[in-house]
């Protein structure tokens, strides 16, 4: 006997979730279900989001349904066009077997008119935004009286958005409605006051706790300086091959600013934020959902109604300012009964609110340390073996190559075969990484704090170099250290004093990164000039104006372009 058949599932809503692969329900399932199908009482069911809320919801309402009768006799209301057409998709899909049900879902983003069609033509489940919702109903093109069921689906995250006013518009029109299934992650005083106000002695459902995270969900966090976040980022990732994450940023300039310099250093990602049109978030979640983007950075509003079951890693480019927040973003991973990790890469200053969402979610956080240059690529390099032991060999298709091959590596040796291999994608983590200086945070005077990895030197003894980009390129301080940090992995606590003259600059460098610096600058070009880079260790203190007076003189005979900003 099907699991949920014990739970009160009709027999051909049973062939739909078979058909789907549901074999066991999940425990907000268990208890919503036989409930929602038994009676007409208020439901509040606080569960994490990935725990098959739409399911539990879902299944008793396309069981309640007169297929005889063609008006909206049930409600969805879901925070995000997004969420929105996932929940209308999965009805239909459940109900594949069942009774030609009549879905229609309604949001913004889309043309309103042929939305209008769909419900005259007979919608029995709305599934809609708050917003396309009202202005549908201004219109009279969908009437809300016959509505026996209302879901308030994310019912936190639509109050969280500003629709509290759409709600109550809403409720207030459904005035027949025989019962509300409220579910939320959290349960804020907003949830509350919707409970106090239009549901009568509701029966409260609790899966996990409230606010309490997905207890299949590992929660890491890392400690370093704001100069060294992107690096950190950058070695969060690395170290995690295969990872497929979805990366959360407080705001659409910063996670523009993050997605474009992944992009630039090869990173298989793309933005999703408020900025963007509809079409090409649209795009861009395909790819993702579609695994074709392995790094997805978002905004926290921008990600709502995302709904990927299999997210790997959830990493918070810094901590929210709401603890619900954070019950939110770790949520997207560990869904559908899978492990997922939650990694949080905070400076000092705000590694005190860590104990704070612990408390608050029931969540252990486990501090780690930032991997070195040689454990990352000691993580690639075994991933690499790993993919190159798993692959996949047509051998029909290549056998009338091998003897070519054979002949082509037949002076080298069996080891040698295999440290090459490994090579061809090892080498380009061990260029970047070789030199890679520790970015963790160590207690005052421990002697770590001062270390280079696999360095020549040290961050108290600093090679002098000379640039000739100065002032008058439109170059500041603070261009020139953005520079070295996103473009050669350079950490802030690695560049010493940087003497910014109008023509040229001398600075102060590790000498673990001058190699990489020279070689990396010597490339980029300013108002058409390439960058020189010189040693400036032992400069020369007579006449110090007469490389000014040169420049001034180049300026003059035409020498001066366009600023540049890095």
């Amino acid at each position: 006997m099907n699991a949920f058949q014990n739970l009160g599932v009709a027999e051909d809503l049973l062939q739909g979730i078979a058909a789907l692969g549901f074999e066991n329900p999940t425990p907000v399932q268990e208890a919503v279900i036989p409930v929602a199908l038994e009676g007409e009482k208020d439901i509040i069911a606080l569960a994490n989001t990935g725990t098959g809320k739409t399911a539990a919801f879902g299944l008793p309402l396309l069981q309640r349904i007169n297929p005889k009768s063609k008006a909206v006799q049930a409600l969805v209301m879901c925070p995000t066009r997004e969420l929105c057409v996932q929940v209308a998709s999965d009805l239909e899909n459940y109900s594949q077997f069942a009774h030609q049900y009549k879905v229609v879902a309604i949001y913004g983003g889309a043309g309103i008119e042929g939305q209008i069609r769909q419900v005259k033509a007979g919608a029995q489940i709305v599934v809609a935004t708050p917003g396309r919702l009202m202005d549908m109903m201004s219109r009279k093109a969908v009437r809300l009286d016959s509505v026996e069921r209302v879901v308030l689906d994310e019912a936190d995250e639509m109050l969280n958005m500003g629709f509290k006013e759409a709600i109550d518009f809403i409720l207030a029109a459904a005035e027949n409605r025989e019962s509300i299934w409220l579910f939320s992650a959290t349960m804020p005083a907003e949830v509350r006051s919707i409970a106090a106000n239009y549901m009568d002695k509701p029966l409260e459902l609790t899966v996990g706790g409230k606010n309490q995270t997905n207890a299949n969900i590992e929660h890491e966090y890392y400690v370093c300086r704001a100069d060294d976040r992107f690096s950190a980022l950058k070695r969060v990732v690395d170290a995690n091959p295969g990872i497929y994450a979805l990366i959360f940023c407080r705001t659409r300039a910063e996670t523009k600013e993050v997605a474009e310099q992944m992009i630039r250093d090869g990173y298989d990602s793309d933005a999703l934020h408020g900025d963007m049109a509809q079409s090409d978030r649209d795009r861009v979640m395909q790819r993702f959902r579609e695994n074709n983007l392995q790094l997805l950075i978002a905004t926290d509003v921008a990600a709502r109604g995302l709904d990927v079951s299999n997210i790997s890693h959830v990493i918070n480019y810094g901590l929210p300012d709401e603890i619900e927040v954070y019950t939110h973003r770790s949520g997207r991973t560990g869904r559908a009964g899978k492990n997922g990790v939650s990694i949080s890469i905070v400076t000092p200053k705000f590694e005190a609110r860590i104990p704070q969402i612990e408390r608050k979610t029931k969540a252990s956080f486990t501090k780690k340390m930032l991997p070195t240059g040689i454990e990352v690529c000691e993580q690639q390099l075994f991933h690499i073996i790993r993919g190159i032991h798993e692959q996949e060999v047509h051998h029909a298709e290549i056998e009338p190559f091998m003897e070519r091959i054979v002949e082509e590596l037949k002076d080298l040796s069996k080891e040698e075969l295999i440290k090459r291999f490994a090579s061809v994608e090892f080498n380009r983590f061990l260029a970047y990484y070789r030199n890679a200086p520790d970015i963790n945070i160590y207690p005052k005077g421990d002697r770590r704090s001062k270390k280079v990895v696999n360095g020549t030197g040290s961050f108290g003894q600093m090679q002098r170099l000379f640039v000739n980009v100065g002032e008058m390129d439109g170059v500041t301080k603070k261009d020139f250290v953005k520079l070295l940090s996103r473009n050669f992995g350079v950490p802030t606590s690695g560049i010493g004093t940087i003497d910014m003259n109008r023509a040229y600059m001398h600075f102060d460098l590790d000498p673990a990164f001058v190699t990489v610096v020279r070689q990396g600058l010597s490339e980029f070009t300013i108002n058409g000039r390439k960058i020189r880079v010189d040693d400036a260790s032992t400069p020369k203190k007579k006449n110090p104006k007469k490389e000014d007076r040169f420049f001034e003189k180049w300026e003059r005979k035409g020498g001066r372009g366009g600023k540049r900003k890095y």
